[in-house]
């Protein structure tokens, strides 16, 4: 009886030093999290990108792996062999929502020589001729697509007018000058190239505001006639010829996607 006795505490004990290896195991697994995860799910937000793939996202057909995830990033190249769109795409629509992202340049292979100089209102600096200024700006292109509509896109690139504006809205001859001027950031914000930024964008009904890096750059402008729902795009842009670039390639880079749905 005794050493049957014995024989039962032992399992017990077993059973209780493996329940206690299994909650440590939780415990270093839950504090693992960044700080990030931990204050965005505190704040109503949920992750759009989980860091480990791309889980919830479009890829789209033929890409060939250009689209791809690296180290917690998703990490493109700019050279997607896909037929048709390049843009990678949620799975989910959005209606009125807050978004919180972190976007990065990593280099500017391409000069871009017909860079404008835009003015405060949205319309171009005119020489003395009346024709556009253009600058050459070592270069590189992207954005996010809202709505499910390149045309609501805030941009990322190396403009001096700044990252963030609306290039669809403010090159829509046919808008308002209030839009037009509503949808050119305020401030230049970007960091330097090579450098992680921040956009906070939210959307609700057909008003815009962005901020970037802490600061607003877009502030409740309009976007007339933009859908009401639709998902969110990481843009593709920019094409090789004979081995060159002939256009600002999306060489980006973007982590710590989150949403909330207001």
């Amino acid at each position: 009886m005794q050493r049957s006795n014995q024989k039962r505490r032992a399992l017990l004990l077993t059973s209780a030093i493996l329940t206690i290896a299994i909650t440590a195991i939780m415990i270093s697994s839950a504090s693992a999290q960044s700080p990030s995860d931990e204050d965005a799910t505190g704040d109503g937000f949920r992750p759009l990108f989980n860091g480990n793939d791309l889980t919830g996202w479009i890829v789209p057909e033929g890409d060939g792996g250009h689209w791809k995830v690296a180290d917690g990033v998703i990490d493109y190249d700019a050279m997607s062999e896909a037929p048709g769109d390049k843009d990678l795409w949620t799975e989910e629509a959005f209606g009125d929502f807050e978004l919180r992202l972190e976007w990065r340049i990593p280099e500017t292979p391409f000069v871009n020589p017909n860079v404008r100089i835009i003015r405060p209102d949205g319309t171009y600096q005119r020489d003395a001729d009346g024709n556009p200024v253009s600058i050459a700006v070592p270069d590189s292109d992207s954005g996010i697509y809202l709505r499910g509509t390149s045309k609501a896109q805030v941009n990322i690139w190396c403009w001096p007018v700044g990252s963030g504006e609306v290039y669809g809205y403010r090159t829509d001859a046919s808008m308002p000058a209030e839009v037009i001027a509503g949808v050119t950031p305020d401030t230049f914000a970007d960091n330097h190239i090579g450098e992680w930024n921040t956009f906070e964008i939210t959307m609700t009904g057909d008003r815009l505001t962005v901020e970037l890096n802490g600061i607003v750059v877009i502030e409740n402008a309009q976007l007339p006639g933009v859908n009401q729902r639709g998902p969110i795009a990481l843009q593709h842009h920019g094409r090789k010829v004979d081995g060159e670039w002939v256009s600002p390639p999306s060489i980006v880079q973007f982590r710590n996607i989150y949403i909330k749905e207001l």
